[in-house]
């Protein structure tokens, strides 16, 4: 079959991506449906970035057939999809100058630049820009100058640019990674609200803490050396036996209040003093 499924906005067929001899991810085969919401969970050197790096259509993979937005990798401009890819990373916090103005950090998504430039911003784009940064409790900081905002608020600011073009998909590398408690909390919330929004994209979310993950998530993959543990539906997928594979550690899972907790269970004894011990 040469052609993905109209309904599938990611459709990866025995994928894998392989540098300097060593494979980064895969092969394996995801799915992502319109209405859905999956979570990427795994250690570091899983593959979860270079798997989004995929999904966003910045690389191609090595080996298998790679779809997204019913286009096949290796057969489309990057930049024909740009628009349609909503996307935020710590990479993009980093490159967004300091001393810009934070609705045109928002506003310039629509013209696939990072920062200002000669282009000339109308009615519609500031309102869209104003928008964008409601959905994310921003709008307040709209005349402020992208430097001089907490860690909490640059990465608000930076998931409603990606969210500036009314995009398909919506890309979200470790968006809480580096937050306080407080800041990680605002933004899990508004995360949950965006994905229980109907109109909202689907979205793909990565993570190394199940902490992290918003209500309304739908489905998860978890991932190891490359490799996919488990991947469906979160409610069957995200289990403490998963978690353990993952991480190759006693991993306990607890859920409170529809959020997930983890930590790694106690060895028997693992506190007792030692034998004439004070």
């Amino acid at each position: 079959m040469t052609e993905s499924d109209p309904d599938l906005l990611i459709d990866f067929r025995d994928v894998a991506v392989i540098r300097g001899g060593k494979t980064l991810v895969g092969p394996l085969s995801w799915q992502v449906e319109l209405d859905e919401r999956w979570v990427i969970i795994g250690p570091n050197g899983a593959g979860k970035t270079t798997l989004i790096r995929l999904a966003g259509a910045e690389i191609h993979p090595t080996s298998g057939t790679a779809f997204v937005l019913n286009e096949k990798l290796g057969r489309v401009e990057i930049r024909e999809l740009s628009t349609r890819i909503g996307v935020s990373s710590p990479s993009l916090v980093d490159r967004v100058p300091p001393e810009e103005i934070v609705s045109d950090v928002v506003i310039s998504a629509g013209y696939a630049v990072l920062g200002r430039w000669r282009e000339s911003y109308d009615a519609m784009d500031r309102a869209q820009a104003v928008e964008s940064l409601e959905s994310m409790g921003a709008e307040h900081l709209a005349d402020r100058r992208f430097g001089t905002l907490s860690e909490g608020e640059r990465k608000r600011v930076v998931i409603s640019r990606a969210l500036m073009t009314d995009p398909e998909l919506l890309l979200l590398d470790e968006p809480a990674a580096g937050l306080d408690l407080g800041g990680r909390e605002e933004l899990v919330d508004r995360l949950a609200r965006l994905a229980a929004d109907p109109d909202a994209p689907a979205i793909v979310l990565i993570t190394h803490h199940v902490e992290e993950i918003p209500e309304g998530f739908t489905h998860a993959l978890i991932l190891s050396e490359g490799g996919v543990v488990a991947q469906g539906l979160l409610e069957e997928v995200l289990t403490s036996e998963n978690l353990t594979a993952a991480f190759r550690q006693q991993i306990v899972l607890d859920k409170v209040d529809g959020r997930y907790f983890a930590r790694r269970r106690r060895r028997a004894g693992g506190h007792r003093r030692a034998a004439g011990g004070n």
